[in-house]
């Protein structure tokens, strides 16, 4: 598995330097459209994470993240679908999609689904925003990979985009409504700020970090607070418009248990409406 991560990494490497002699850039309207969560725009990213450094073992993620717009009147719904597949070589702490994590030998398969949607103006002005209810369906194929619990909350995202920059903040609550008796109670916080500027030639510099706290949990394990960022770029294969981008970031606060360090890497196919 230690083999397959990073030879996942590698590809995305490879990916972004094929990206470089690609067709087109996508244009400054589609990258700021691809950088705002409540965008008009139907996407499809493929998310590759990796973290190292947990007392356990190494954990990989492939989170299949559709979004698809909906447009009533002067409104815009967006819908978000998070689906996580995971491997896990044990109980990791402070990932955002397992607040509870339980003991184990390690498990792959599908997490909780996760289902957003943002209420947001068809027509922003300078500042954009969303809000709307979040709800974490208990769908894990193991014990190990979700939390067990049904659980809801509100969720907002507020941004602004002056160009050449897309700067704003993402949040979320849940809390557990229903689920495995046997398992804890579900109150986490998500927040998380991101930081975009965008270059020539279709590419940029992010930085997209998941703040998570477990409420649930001690005051000395609450908190994960990863620092850092990365660059991707904006381009066509043909007439299909794409993102791609590499991330990497270090829990500066972190549970016991939790991952040092988290990779990723993102390919998203765009479909501008």
């Amino acid at each position: 598995m230690y083999r397959k991560k990073w030879c996942m990494l590698l590809f995305g490497i490879g990916f972004i330097l094929y990206a470089v002699t690609a067709q087109g850039q996508g244009g400054d309207d589609l990258a700021a459209k691809t950088q705002n969560p409540v965008g008009a725009m139907y996407s499809l990213p493929l998310k590759f994470s990796f973290d190292y450094g947990a007392e356990n073992g190494e954990a990989s993620f492939l989170n299949i993240q559709p979004v698809i717009p909906q447009t009533i009147g002067d409104w815009n719904l967006i819908h978000r679908v998070i689906l996580p597949l995971i491997d896990t070589p044990g109980m990791v702490s402070g990932i955002p999609g397992i607040p509870n994590p339980v003991e184990g030998d390690g498990a792959t398969g599908l997490g909780d689904i996760n289902y957003s949607v943002f209420l947001s103006p068809a027509e922003p002005g300078k500042v954009i925003w969303g809000v709307g209810p979040s709800l974490m369906m208990d769908t894990a194929s193991d014990d190990q990979l979700g939390s067990g619990k049904w659980s809801t909350g509100p969720t907002a995202v507020v941004l602004v985009q002056p160009k050449p920059w897309s700067l704003g903040i993402l949040g979320r609550q849940l809390w557990s409504f229903s689920g495995d008796s046997d398992r804890s109670s579900v109150s986490q916080m998500l927040l998380e700020p991101f930081i975009n500027y965008n270059l020539e030639g279709g590419w940029y510099l992010i930085s997209d970090m998941i703040i998570t706290a477990n409420w649930e949990a001690d005051s000395s394990n609450q908190w994960t607070v990863p620092l850092g960022g990365g660059f991707g770029k904006m381009f066509a294969i043909g007439n299909q418009k794409m993102n791609t981008k590499l991330e990497a970031y270090y829990n500066v606060e972190k549970p016991d248990g939790a991952p040092d360090w988290s990779f990723s890497w993102t390919l998203q196919f765009l479909f501008p409406r």
